[in-house]
């Protein structure tokens, strides 16, 4: 009898060592792949610091940041103050945006939610205009008023949200609706103020509403640092649980999950990412779309490996294009917000006809 119950369970300890180790072999390749997008982020940051009307090559840039004395002081001062803060805030920027919208399409379960869905960006923008146009000021610093109105324009949106949310219960289908309902709502009250704006206001509207790093420092860079630092302990802390949401509503709750808690929650973080970023840099959009999709091509919907790669893809995403926005007219720097739909839109395209074919098949 003895020999029989070996022979039962042999197999099964077989087994059960060969799922671990086919589960560590995917971990092992889904962490190169995250690696394999850090480094394409930092290739991207070095080519935006070498790229511009001024040629300098890679080693300058390394003495200008670390020996400092190695370089003559045009090349420090353009390195330093002008190319070093823009750069850092494309890649901070573009992993918040990642960031957040790969949390975004988590907790909804859309894989077309973004800072745009929920209306956080229009809010930003109504934010930003309205204190262009009526001269407010919160803060005498210009730029960081702007900033901060903006902010609180856009957390407004979220507060709606989220409290509707609450009262009417936290589906993911609520959030939707409603969110695109304040993106219209505030659309419509950008347009409004654009209508009633003169010339002056009207050109600094339209140029914050495209998206640019020329506004870039190291104060902000900090800023920005500091609430992407911020919201890591809560992605590791609830992984697990993010990944458990995309079985489904029940089989979360079934595992003891506070499901409209950990929505809500996440929301709350995810917009704060958003906020910070087009605060600081306008309207751009794509990067927390498209992030998020090239990730989960490289590493799936398990949330340890999901995050970490959407925010490394939305780095390098909106390093690169901010590197082609300085590069291809020399000393005029395009609109990143222009940039990245020109290439985002072919890209989503690409996405949306390679999803529809694995469906098919």
């Amino acid at each position: 009898m003895s020999t029989q119950v070996s022979v039962a369970v042999e197999p099964t300890v077989d087994a059960r060592q060969a799922a671990i180790e086919s589960y560590r072999k995917r971990g092992r390749n889904k962490t190169l792949a995250i690696m394999g997008l850090v480094i394409a982020a930092f290739a991207s940051f070095v080519f935006s610091v070498i790229v511009g009307p001024l040629n300098i090559a890679p080693s300058d840039v390394f003495n200008a940041v670390f020996r400092p004395e190695l370089v003559d002081e045009k090349t420090r001062v353009v390195i330093q103050t002008l190319r070093l803060p823009s750069a850092v805030m494309a890649v901070l920027c573009g992993a918040a945006l990642g960031l957040a919208g790969g949390q975004m399409q988590t907790i909804l379960d859309n894989p077309l939610a973004e800072p745009f869905t929920l209306g956080i960006s229009a809010a930003a923008a109504f934010g930003a205009a309205l204190s262009i146009v009526m001269g407010w000021t919160l803060i005498p610093n210009p730029q960081f008023n702007l900033a901060l109105t903006a902010a609180i324009a856009a957390l407004l949106a979220v507060a709606i949200v989220a409290g509707a949310s609450v009262w009417r219960g936290a589906t993911a289908e609520s959030m939707i609706l409603l969110g695109i309902a304040l993106s219209f709502f505030f659309q419509a009250l950008l347009s409004l103020l654009q209508y009633g704006a003169n010339i002056e206001a009207l050109q600094q509207i339209v140029f914050w509403t495209m998206g640019s790093m020329q506004r870039a420092n190291w104060t902000a860079n900090i800023i920005l640092a500091v609430v992407l630092i911020a919201a890591v302990p809560f992605c590791v802390v609830n992984a697990w649980r993010l990944t458990a949401l995309r079985l489904g509503d029940d089989r979360a709750a079934a595992l003891g999950i506070d499901v409209k808690r950990l929505r809500l929650t996440t929301l709350l973080v995810a917009s704060f990412l958003a906020a910070a970023s087009v605060a600081f840099t306008g309207i751009i959009g794509f990067i927390g779309l498209v992030g998020p999709h090239v990730a989960r091509m490289l590493v799936g919907e398990d949330q340890k490996f999901f995050l970490p790669g959407a925010a490394a893809a939305g780095a390098m995403l909106l390093s690169l294009a901010y590197a082609v926005s300085i590069s291809i007219i020399p000393g005029l720097a395009i609109p990143i917000g222009i940039i990245t739909a020109l290439v985002g839109v072919p890209f989503f395209v690409f996405l949306i006809f390679t999803r529809s074919r694995r469906r098919g098949a």
